[in-house]
């Protein structure tokens, strides 16, 4: 998170308590992996909790890589694949479906980018104004491209899907990234995932609502 260890952790254990919460909303199988996502958001805050306490110290490098790496990790390979295919699961009109299947297939192209760069160029963080800032040594054209692609797959499919309700999270999603990338955006990736945690509250809520039935 982008202020504090205290609140990074404190973020990650609500967080992670809305994923366990939203497991009791899953009727279908193909509800579940969507209902997951809290847990992967509260790991996510617990690293950058970890990041921020070895950052004030030289003596954990190891674990302070670990914990920038796994933040990363979370942020640049996995999202890209999983909010397609986890929309995708619960997809049952045909059209919508396969529109997904190609933003999955963009996705996983997208985070085999990502993880080539995370293995192959210098990435550091530092605490900068009450921020963690993540420092890429990876040249400026190919991430700019890179995140229009990546706000094509980790924000369209809540708008794609006609799972009731989808399309808030989608718009709570967007508006974030917007309000990230106007006030914050030399801290674009550690501001708009805690962002981005807080709002997958919004799980628990729809999930709530797709306990039978989907509507297009």
């Amino acid at each position: 998170m982008c202020f504090s260890a205290g609140a990074s952790f404190a973020g990650g254990a609500i967080i992670s308590a809305v994923g366990v919460a939203a497991q009791t909303k899953v009727v279908k199988p193909s509800q579940r992996f969507f209902a997951v996502i809290p847990f992967f958001f509260g790991f996510q805050q617990v690293a950058e909790g970890v990041l921020w306490v070895t950052l004030g110290s030289a003596k954990y490098p190891v674990l302070q890589d670990a914990a920038t790496y796994i933040f990363l990790a979370t942020a640049l390979v996995i999202w890209p694949v999983m909010v397609p295919l986890s929309v995708r699961l619960m997809e049952e009109v045909k059209r919508r479906k396969q529109i997904l299947t190609g933003l999955l297939i963009i996705g996983s192209v997208l985070a085999a980018f990502y993880a080539f760069c995370l293995t192959y160029y210098d990435i550091f963080p530092r605490i900068n104004s009450f921020h963690i800032e993540y420092v890429y040594y990876i040249p400026q054209t190919l991430m700019s491209i890179a995140f229009v692609f990546y706000l094509i797959t980790t924000i369209s499919p809540f708008f794609v899907s006609s799972v009731r309700r989808m399309w808030v999270f989608g718009i709570m999603i967007a508006i974030s990234c917007i309000v990230t990338g106007v006030f914050f955006s030399q801290y674009l990736t550690s501001v708009w995932c805690f962002f981005a945690a807080i709002i997958s509250i919004i799980i628990y809520w729809i999930l709530s609502g797709v306990k039978t039935k989907s509507v297009g």
